[in-house]
């Protein structure tokens, strides 16, 4: 009788102790969410997305002499799509060649003139020379005259004979004169010619220049590779439309794709963190499967300020150690950046930490019951804490509270 009643009180035991587990079971279930305390690697790493760009690249440039002739200003008529592969020699573009064109007319114009100058010059140097030398011819014709009278005047009177020989010395002197004025006449004439001559062979050499440079509005490429657009101070990429300058004449780029790198701005509060040297993972949103190695080589000391924006924004650009045939310039990147890693060390999900009156606490699991236990808590990311202390593996910690706990204290550590 004794044995029954021992087994009867057993029996109930145990099926209270079942009924109560199911319970509580089904409670924390409909509550409560489960986590295990679980032992590894921490990774403390920050999120930025960027932007793929080579770090070496060709300029294809416009007119390189363009500011010689007061062109400063060129718009693009014409450009190859972003992302076309030429090859040396293909065509890239086409740019506004017009003001050249109406300094090529004008050019032309006033050559017309210089021509019609220099035809004027030759014919009046042709006259005023003749005239001269016909001016030395009649001097000559009357000294030989005069002699010849002297001559027939050899019985003359002296006085007469005097005036003859005074005549003759006078026109003598006059032919000097007049042939040197002729020599200095000659001079002036060819030193004239020169001149307008000159400025006739400087305006052709202007027209052969202008349509040198003429020819230089159709752009090829100098080089093999992939047709990038270059970006203007703003950030917008130049397009048919834009304008180049001679301080600034690149109208595309042909960038090296075995040498990239991920252009990115982090926000204050991250910054202090990055570093150069740290390592990085690069993703690529056009292709989730592929993800390269990188290192941080530049943090920006200065921020800056993108328009519509009065966030402070500092550069850091991200070297890839990679290279992967489908990466172009200009595609999204997705960075992470490691700032810490710490092996074998015990962590929760941060939705499991709660806190009051400055004290961290969990919701641990302890037997069938559930108890709130102070921890310490090391470093943090963006979704887990290590555990210093109060907790071990395998622990089970809830990430939201369970009802009817507020009023239970915290078992605070030792």
């Amino acid at each position: 009788m004794n044995t029954k009643k021992f087994v009867y009180i057993i029996s109930i035991i145990i099926l209270l102790i079942i009924t109560y587990s199911y319970f509580n079971s089904n409670s924390d279930e409909d509550v409560s969410l489960a986590y295990k305390v679980v032992k590894g690697t921490f990774l403390n790493e920050i999120f930025i997305s960027g932007e793929a760009q080579s770090t070496s690249s060709k300029k294809i440039n416009g007119p390189s002499n363009a500011r010689r002739f007061n062109v400063y200003q060129i718009k693009i008529q014409d450009l190859v799509a972003e992302g076309t592969i030429v090859k040396k020699g293909d065509y890239i573009g086409k740019l506004d060649a017009s003001e050249v064109n109406g300094k090529i007319n004008e050019a032309q114009l006033n050559l017309e003139k210089a021509q019609s100058r220099y035809t004027q010059q030759q014919l009046d140097t042709t006259l005023t020379l003749k005239q001269e030398r016909n001016t030395i011819k009649d001097l000559l014709f009357n000294i030989e005259e005069d002699k010849l009278e002297l001559e027939r005047s050899a019985y003359e009177s002296p006085a007469t004979v005097r005036s003859l020989e005074i005549k003759i010395q006078k026109i003598e002197r006059d032919l000097k004169e007049k042939k040197a004025d002729y020599s200095i006449k000659k001079r002036q004439a060819n030193a004239k010619m020169i001149e307008v001559g000159t400025e006739v062979s400087k305006i052709k050499k202007r027209i052969e220049d202008l349509l040198e440079l003429q020819k230089e509005f159709t752009i090829y490429s100098d080089d093999e590779g992939m047709v990038t657009y270059v970006k203007e101070w703003n950030g917008t990429k130049k397009k048919v439309g834009a304008t180049i300058s001679p301080w600034e004449p690149a109208i595309a780029s042909l960038p090296d794709l075995t040498k990239m790198e991920s252009k990115t701005y982090s926000n204050e509060v991250d910054i202090r963190k990055i570093k150069k040297g740290l390592t990085a993972k690069i993703g690529f949103d056009a292709f989730p499967d592929i993800e390269l190695d990188g290192v941080v080589t530049n943090v920006a000391n200065v921020g800056e300020t993108k328009a519509g924006s009065d966030i402070k924004l500092f550069q850091v650009l991200i070297k890839l150690n990679e290279t992967n045939k489908n990466i172009r310039p200009g595609m999204t990147t997705s960075n992470k950046i490691l700032i810490d890693q710490q092996d074998d060390v015990l962590m929760i999900p941060l939705e499991a930490v709660f806190s009051q009156d400055s004290i961290s606490y969990v919701y641990a699991k302890s037997g069938l019951s559930i108890n709130k236990k102070q921890v310490e808590l090391g470093d943090s990311n963006n979704e887990v804490a290590i555990i210093i202390k109060g907790l071990k593996e395998n622990d089970i910690v809830y990430l939201n509270k369970p009802d009817g706990l507020d009023e239970k204290s915290i078992t605070l550590l030792n």
